[in-house]
């Protein structure tokens, strides 16, 4: 299977980015094909670049698995770029929240349909 994974890339620290290897690498020994951001797309294009890079990844990918930060814009953008393309979606990590509507909560039951 093609995974990509959404995920801060900007300020992501060190310790993060532990986490996010090691859960790739766990996914890789498994037989999998993961396209990880700061790892598989050259970060140092053009903004537009780096979108459409990521795009392409998205398209290419069987499911998409997420670990969501608020903060991060590009997490935002991949993840409308994935609904759009009707792929299925692995929350890995989510930010709490409580009643009501809201995003985190969106991306909850997205993934219970998928």
């Amino acid at each position: 299977m093609r995974i990509f994974i959404i995920c801060a890339v900007r300020n992501a620290t060190d310790e993060f980015r532990s986490e996010l290897e090691s859960y790739v690498e766990r996914l890789e020994l498994l037989g999998h094909i993961v396209h990880l951001p700061h790892r598989d797309t050259d970060q140092e294009q053009a903004g537009l670049d780096i979108c459409k890079t990521n795009r392409d990844a998205i398209r290419a990918a069987d499911e998409v698995h997420v670990f969501y930060s608020p903060n991060s814009q590009g997490t935002h953008f991949d993840l409308g770029m994935a609904f759009a393309m009707g792929k299925g979606l692995v929350v890995v990590a989510n930010v709490p929240y409580g009643p009501g509507k809201s995003y985190p909560r969106m991306i909850d039951e997205w993934a219970q349909c998928g």
